[in-house]
């Protein structure tokens, strides 16, 4: 039973009908809302206030793309938590290219090199307790009514991976969906490789499927995100299984995390060519998800751009 709970990436979208969620269950009794914006996470603490009738969210103050941030955010908490969700991400903003200052790319800091150090901070603290849920994506492992390919890593060796977090495997080819589905099987690998660094909490990488409302879709270039946002994700994509509800997605969330018969270390989403319905074990679809080695190098790889 996880009584407390930490969200990243909490005001909005997934990450606050996740709250929602989970708030409306009588064995909940603390949800951390963490996010980078004061003024949106208050007016999401309010909203979540008055629907659910509880007053049993506190706001932290984290903005993931930045790793003292984050440190800061773990030692202002009070208490342990049960289960941390960590769902904040995206396409990584406007200019998802970049480098930040930590060496990586916008993309990757937005989506994982923050939970990474967050992860790192949390443990040795004895601030996590039970579970670890990493917000993870089909595209990990290909969409192939999307268009998003498979990872294609040609030895998956730690060198590989650093290039991928730093964007130079792409070179001129940077395309924000196909980046964003290999940044997040990278982080998918990491997962898998804490389970056996710390066995003592249960890693799980879940993806909420195509879940219309989400934010990420508010990065992509104005075209392609008026598309999805206003007629693939609504109109087209759930007649071919790729896209469900908010509060579906959610629920995947809320579910996993006390969900006894998912496997540390493994991956759950989605069947085969959809984004919708139950979910199942990814290494089932593509097999590199099982291979310790690929998983161990992901995880040596993120934290190379991890400074002291």
């Amino acid at each position: 039973m996880n009584k407390t709970i930490l969200i990243t990436g909490a005001n909005a979208g997934i990450g606050k009908d996740t709250a929602q969620l989970l708030a409306l269950k009588n064995s909940t009794e603390k949800i951390y809302l963490a996010c980078r914006n004061p003024t949106k996470v208050a007016a999401a603490e309010r909203e979540l206030r008055t629907v659910t009738g509880r007053a049993i969210f506190e706001i932290v103050i984290m903005d993931v793309s930045d790793l003292d941030s984050v440190r800061r955010a773990v030692a202002s908490l009070r208490e342990p938590v049960d289960a941390l969700i960590m769902n904040a991400g995206g396409m990584g903003g406007k200019h998802p290219e970049q480098i930040t200052k930590d060496g990586v790319t916008n993309i990757t800091a937005a989506n994982l090199l923050g939970h990474v150090v967050l992860v790192d901070e949390l443990l040795p603290a004895g601030k996590l307790k039970k579970v670890a849920l990493f917000a993870s994506t089909e595209a990990a492992r290909g969409i192939v009514k999307m268009g998003m390919e498979r990872p294609k890593l040609k030895n998956s060796l730690v060198e590989e991976f650093a290039a991928v977090f730093d964007g130079s495997a792409f070179g001129d080819q940077f395309d924000p969906m196909q980046v964003y589905g290999v940044v997040k099987y990278g982080g998918t690998m990491w997962m898998s490789s804490m389970t056996r660094k710390h066995p003592e909490v249960k890693f799980i990488s879940i993806s909420p499927g195509g879940t219309r409302g989400t934010e990420g879709f508010n990065d992509l270039p104005f075209l392609q995100g008026l598309f999805f946002k206003y007629i693939g994700m609504p109109l087209l994509m759930p007649l071919l299984g790729l896209s469900h509800s908010l509060e579906t997605g959610a629920k995947h969330f809320v579910d996993a995390i006390g969900d006894a018969t998912l496997k540390s270390g493994g991956f759950y989403a989605s069947r085969a060519n959809v984004l919708t319905g139950a979910i199942v074990d990814q290494s089932t679809i593509f097999q590199d998800l099982t291979n310790r080695q690929f998983q161990d190098n992901a995880n040596e790889a993120i934290h190379r751009f991890i400074g002291g």
